[in-house]
């Protein structure tokens, strides 16, 4: 056996495995500094060891904040999670997170914030090594780990260049070679595409069928988990538990399904309650690409080639393919902020006035108000300390408004998606789903043209999920084009229009949104 690195590693010497944890909770609250209300409160909540549980709740309830606090990294180091009120008590095993460092291991809700090395192999080792595992064992549980989460690509391979849903395995595949006795995951399959989630869930199961840890996952597509956890947990938005049993009893008694309805709760054989898409208008072509072919940079190489399409004004357009096969590469391309590696990517009259035809070369503010990309990482866009300030920016650099214009639409989108409690927060304090509705918001307030939106949909509840739904139509039917890369079925058939598919470096243009949204939906029903 080998490491990375080419040196000789001898056969594998079992360790102990983590023994499974327990965890209470007694009032426990904690409060982010610079906000008025805690992002957990009142929480009192017993799991035993071994226990498997699924935790829900509204976008907002602390489900991630929870998380955070049970692996012991609140109060650490000099994030926006470095400060904040703690209350009531939390421990594993009758310890304090804090000092039960290995004991708990956590997949973030972006994977991005939680990769640490170069290289894959490197990457999934590193936690091991921290725990002082024997090096004769690590790799083994490397190799072990990559195979059961399904990330198949060489040890040296670079970490930058892996797909978000890629790199979502590989944060997980880090975890699991650490095997703790509490396995926290963060919607760990939001990001990835049919075939990941079934490999993924599967992982996870084969990982405590051999382990016995406990399990607190956070997902808000029930339907994945249902038959794995043996407990769910809803957390209330204003503090508290708003459910607990077993699943059968939580997601199916009646009055259990009206109040977790009500709260946004996805449950299974619910769908938000949104218009049947209407008729799409295609108006002016917008951009219009030939022959094009994407890549990370113009003199990589190319990861899909010989697009043709063109956007049109009042349109939808989704992106759709397996992780890893280049469906944000071109997206970015389309975008402007990657250059084609092959082929034409020509923007019309229509949409670039005098800023020119190509829009690489577009100045910044030329481009958002005419193309705005709303990336898959929603950190990776915010500029300014507070929500007020992120969704204020882009207006303002534009120059199009007057400041008391810029309040009104600032105002009017915070309500719109649910943020104006938030206005004064820092973006970074927000939830996954928070941070992408604020992500959405900021680049929508700059009144693009072409609105690229990469997984838009993560982290929504059902609620949030409808009022997303409804303000991207009501951008359609203003004349505006919408293009997503996403592998949310229902997200595409409420939307409506085209679907290209990315798979094995081509792209086509293969059927309606409706059409391709039950195709997907029923090839995830027949893994069930």
């Amino acid at each position: 056996m080998r490491a990375p690195d080419g040196s000789s590693v001898s056969s594998p010497v079992s360790s102990p495995v983590s023994s499974p944890v327990s965890v209470r909770a007694r009032d426990y609250s904690w409060r982010h500094a610079g906000r008025s209300t805690p992002a957990v409160s009142g929480l009192t909540l017993d799991i035993e060891p071994g226990e498997r549980v699924l935790l829900l709740g509204a976008s907002g309830a602390g489900k991630s904040t929870l998380l955070h606090a049970l692996a012991g990294v609140l109060g650490e180091g000099t994030g926006p999670d470095a400060a904040g009120e703690e209350h009531g008590s939390l421990t594993l095993d009758g310890i304090a997170p804090q000092l039960a460092r290995g004991r708990a291991g956590l997949v973030l809700q972006d994977p991005d914030s939680q990769l640490v090395l170069s290289r894959v192999g490197d990457e999934v080792a590193f936690g091991a090594e921290n725990l002082r595992i024997p090096p004769q064992e690590i790799w083994q549980r490397v190799r072990t780990s990559l195979d059961d989460v399904g990330l198949r690509v060489p040890l040296h391979h670079s970490t930058a260049a892996l797909s978000g849903g890629q790199k979502q395995r590989l944060a997980l595949a880090g975890v699991l070679a650490m095997q703790p006795g509490l396995l926290l995951l963060d919607e760990p399959t939001a990001n990835l595409d049919p075939d990941g989630v079934e490999e993924v869930r599967a992982a996870v199961e084969r990982v405590l069928e051999r382990t016995g840890a406990t399990l607190i996952v956070v997902e808000h597509r029930v339907s994945v988990w249902a038959d794995v956890v043996d407990r769910v947990v809803v957390l209330a938005a204003d503090g508290g538990i708003l459910a607990d049993g077993p699943p059968s009893q939580v997601l199916s008694a009646p009055g259990n399904r009206a109040r977790l309805t009500a709260a946004g709760v996805w449950l299974p054989g619910n769908r938000p309650a949104v218009p049947e898409p209407a008729a799409q208008h295609a108006g002016s072509e917008l951009l219009v690409t030939r022959g094009l072919a994407a890549g990370r940079g113009k003199r990589a190489p190319a990861i899909v080639g010989s697009v043709d399409l063109a956007l049109r004004a009042g349109t939808s357009l989704g992106i759709t393919g397996p992780n890893g096969a280049g469906k944000t590469t071109l997206a970015l391309t389309m975008g402007g902020l990657l250059k084609p590696v092959a082929g034409t990517l020509r923007a019309t009259a229509a949409l670039a006035g005098s800023a020119g035809t190509d829009p690489g070369r577009w100045k910044s503010t030329e481009l958002v108000t005419r193309i705005g990309t709303v990336f898959q990482e929603p950190e990776h866009q915010f500029l300014t300390g507070t929500v007020r300030g992120e969704l204020a920016f882009g207006p303002r650099r534009a120059g199009r408004l007057t400041e008391t214009e810029i309040a009104s639409l600032v105002d009017r989108l915070a309500e719109r998606l649910r943020l104006t409690a938030l206005l004064d927060a820092n973006p970074f304090t927000l939830s996954g789903g928070e941070k992408r509705r604020l992500s959405v918001a900021t680049m929508i307030a700059t009144e693009p043209d072409i609105l690229l939106l990469d997984e838009p949909t993560f982290g929504q509840d059902a609620n949030t999920w409808a009022e997303l739904v409804t303000l991207l139509r009501t951008l359609l039917a203003e004349g505006r084009s919408v293009v997503s890369v996403t592998h949310d079925a229902e997200f595409l058939a409420a939307l409506g229009g085209n679907v290209l598919h990315v798979e094995d470096g081509t792209a086509t243009v293969r059927t309606t949104a409706q059409k391709a949204a039950l195709k997907m939906a029923g090839k995830e029903a027949a893994r069930k």
